[in-house]
């Protein structure tokens, strides 16, 4: 099965970067159809698509537009989250870089439909170079008149503005990067039904609507072709719909951002990226590291999909896809991956601050003790995975366990294998 080239189809063209070029390419057409539709009409269209959330959580994003309070009796926000640091994940990067004007006129679509004034995109501080690119964008949106006042004769206004993060993978929490935004610390705070939904009650307490980078640069093909036509793509899966891009890295021949249409066998993606490197593949993290990992037998099973990754034990995520060879020490994998969660941890709660550190230092135990400090090791790694998991605040600490506790499942007889042998 080749690629599916939607939101990528014109990244390699450097003109279709420019407001001229995306709009020779159609760009622009499907704000224009918005903007004569019915604010509800526009959502309703969005719910036919099937679209669900590209950042990794994977929440049907209809359900975000329309949980936005109907009747406006205050400031509603717009918030595309751009600050991609998942390690394996750099899909993003690319749509920010190569096609910015698709994300820009997402955004504005969203912001019609949920009566908006004001959106931001919050980038984070390393990507430089996307946050000239969505500037430059900005720029040439307002100059076309397609964002600032009476937007095409619509009466409606709408601005949008950078915002750059300070570098923070924990601001790619919703919470913490509202946060942020506004100026406080990066740190996450309540969830629903301990607090409201951003939805409700988000930036400065006002409702905001929250996407991510390929959510929005879903929704010009939505409105421009139909929900129904969109939801054609991929419907040979149970609810995944559309195009997803994954980035793949690892133990391939050829790296790089592939979009395929859901129902794709991983091994396809495999075959797209050029087959194994080094030797023959021993296991895969589909979804950005902080997913579960799955063996070789799991890979071979694999479809690609929301509900039929979970099948085989793992998630879709924000579609980091590593590769890795029959070479890799699992443990030497998972330690390295742990270590960064544990570095990135806000401090803010007990669980994920302490539980953290301690994981990587039980998996450190484990990469080179002796069989007795394993067999300890692989207890306080039991514990700490049942704290972490139930009672972190936020998803950093919640999934940081993910790595150790799917390559442990799988990989737990080669731990137990003789000092120096290849785990």
């Amino acid at each position: 099965m080749p690629e599916t080239r939607l939101l990528l189809k014109h990244s390699g063209d450097p003109e279709y970067r420019a407001i001229a070029g995306y709009m020779a390419e159609g760009g622009y057409v499907g704000l224009k159809k918005a903007l004569t539709m019915e604010r509800q009409a526009v959502i309703d269209e969005v719910k036919k698509s099937g679209l669900r959330g590209r950042g990794g959580a994977g929440f049907p994003t209809w359900m975000k537009w329309n949980s936005v309070p109907k009747e406006k009796t205050k400031p509603h926000y717009v918030l595309c989250n751009a600050d991609e640091g998942e390690p394996g994940t750099f899909k993003d990067k690319e749509l920010m870089e190569n096609t910015p004007h698709l994300m820009i006129e997402g955004m504005i679509i969203g912001g019609y439909a949920i009566q908006a004034e004001v959106g931001y995109v919050y980038i984070r501080a390393e990507f430089m170079d996307c946050a000239r690119a969505i500037k430059m964008a900005i720029d040439e949106a307002y100059e076309n008149g397609f964002l600032g006042k009476n937007i095409l004769g619509s009466g409606w206004d709408h601005d949008i503005y950078v915002h750059m993060g300070a570098g923070s993978y924990e601001c790619g929490e919703e919470n913490a990067m509202m946060r942020s935004l506004m100026g406080e610390r990066g740190m996450p705070g309540l969830k629903f039904p301990h607090a409201p939904f951003p939805t409700i009650e988000g930036l400065w307490n006002l409702p905001t609507l929250i996407n991510n980078v390929e959510s929005f640069a879903c929704v010009p093909h939505i409105v421009v072709n139909g929900g129904d036509w969109y939801a054609m793509i991929g419907a040979s899966t149970k609810n995944s719909r559309g195009t997803k891009i994954f980035s793949v890295s690892g133990h391939v021949n050829k790296p790089g951002n592939y979009e395929i249409e859901f129902g794709m066998p991983l091994m396809e993606l495999l075959e797209l990226a050029g087959g194994m490197k080094g030797g023959e593949l021993k296991a895969c993290v589909p979804g950005g590291s902080s997913v579960p990992m799955i063996n070789k037998e799991q890979c071979e099973k694999a479809i690609i999909g929301y509900e039929e990754l979970v099948e085989v034990g793992t998630m879709v995520g924000s579609g980091g896809c590593i590769f890795l060879n029959e070479h890799t020490c699992i443990v030497t994998f998972i330690w390295r991956t742990t270590l960064f969660y544990a570095r990135e941890s806000c401090g803010k709660c007990t669980p994920c601050r302490e539980g953290s550190g301690r994981l990587v230092a039980a998996l450190a135990r484990l990469r080179s003790g002796d069989d007795a400090q394993k067999t300890a090791a692989l207890r306080d790694i039991d514990e700490l995975v049942t704290v972490m998991r139930s009672a972190s605040l936020c998803g950093l600490g919640q999934m940081a366990v993910s790595p150790a506790t799917s390559a442990l499942q799988d990989f737990r007889q080669a731990v137990g294998a003789p000092k120096g042998a290849n785990t």
